[in-house]
């Protein structure tokens, strides 16, 4: 584990995450699993995020309490969200960043070496500006005249918040990312972590704003070890993007049985990873029967524990899908659950084989 001291200045030390723009081919197709399976409301009224039906976009806003989803689809070939439909299917192509002043933000980012994508312009009362991120993603700054209006609390399945974005990168983009993010955005690297699994091996570093409130794990596969999950979504994506998104719960037993209930589909995780976690870990909530009969897994670092678990993706490419994470302490991102899985499908083969 690594950090900087990194200090975002002026304009740049109050961002926080206002919402994620996706770009999607039928805004009201891509709603349905968000308002349906996952519980958000759809927000009748949020001004800035995107275009109007008379610019040729048609845009769906949804959420709970502090996820705000909007998702935009444009008829002009040309437009931005068309572009990125196009290249990598719907997927997250803005994050967009709170802040009191987005003029003076998107300046002090330029000027640290941020490229513009669209300078500051006002609609609805609300001023946005944009610069890249990563890849096609872009940060828009939002400044709004008050609280985002039509948000409601959190959703009926539990789910009140973004705890963070897993972003995949091409071979040898980690360090330049990571330079860029600490530079021109003022965000610091909190986290870094070589993870070996097996024959496969990846390079993570975590980074944030100064409050913690906007988190992304770069993630980047090692092209000296065999091809994994990174390389196969780069591939199938197009290039560097956002892989998945991780909602947070306070009770992720209540929220994944609700869900599932709902229709949302999750990963299977083999009966011999929960034989293993007495010798891992004493849970401090539920009890392993509980996450074993809803595939929950369990990880700790030195300030608590976690439990998480991934949604089947249903995107058409396979890249992109969600997390469901609780923490009980923890703050850092369920890498030993890598291992722990590893471990276990190994227990699971070696048994059957035993068997037969």
């Amino acid at each position: 584990m690594s950090a900087t001291t990194s200090v975002p200045a002026g304009p740049l030390s109050q961002l926080g995450l206002d919402h994620l723009g996706f770009a999607v081919g039928d805004p009201a197709a891509a709603a349905e699993p968000f308002t349906a399976r996952f519980g958000f409301g759809v927000l009748d009224r949020f001004p800035g995020a995107a275009g109007a039906p008379e610019d040729g976009v048609r845009t769906v806003a949804v959420g709970a309490g502090g996820i705000r989803l909007v998702l935009t689809a444009a008829q002009d070939a040309g437009h931005p969200a068309a572009r990125y439909v196009a290249r990598h299917g719907d997927g997250v192509r803005d994050i967009a960043l709170r802040t009191p002043d987005a003029a003076a933000a998107f300046a002090e980012a330029v000027r640290r070496g941020a490229e513009p994508v669209a300078g500051p312009a006002g609609r609805d009362g609300v001023v946005t500006a944009s610069v890249t991120g990563f890849g096609d993603v872009v940060h828009t700054f939002v400044q709004r005249p008050g609280p985002a209006a039509g948000v409601p609390g959190p959703a009926a399945t539990g789910l009140h918040g973004i705890d963070h974005l897993a972003v995949c990168l091409e071979p040898g983009r980690l360090g330049p990312t990571v330079e860029y993010y600490e530079r021109a955005l003022g965000f610091a690297a909190v986290f870094t972590e070589r993870i070996v699994v097996g024959a496969q091996a990846m390079d993570s570093v975590v980074v944030q704003n100064d409050a913690g409130t906007v988190t992304l794990t770069l993630i980047e596969p090692d092209t000296g070890r065999a091809p994994g999950q990174i390389d196969r979504f780069l591939a199938s994506h197009g290039g560097a993007g956002v892989q998945h998104v991780a909602f947070a719960s306070d009770d992720i037993v209540r929220s994944v049985g609700l869900l599932s209930a709902r229709g949302i589909g999750f990963l299977d995780t083999p009966s011999t990873y929960y034989d293993l976690i007495p010798g891992r870990l004493t849970l401090s909530r539920h009890s392993v029967d509980e996450l074993r009969d809803l595939n929950v897994l369990a990880d700790q670092d030195q300030d608590g524990q976690l439990l998480q678990i991934f949604t089947r993706s249903r995107h058409p490419r396979g890249t992109l899908f969600f997390e469901v994470i609780e923490r009980l302490g923890a703050r850092t991102f369920g890498s030993g659950n890598i291992k722990a899985l590893y471990e276990a499908v190994e227990l699971q083969e070696n048994r059957s084989d035993a068997t037969r």
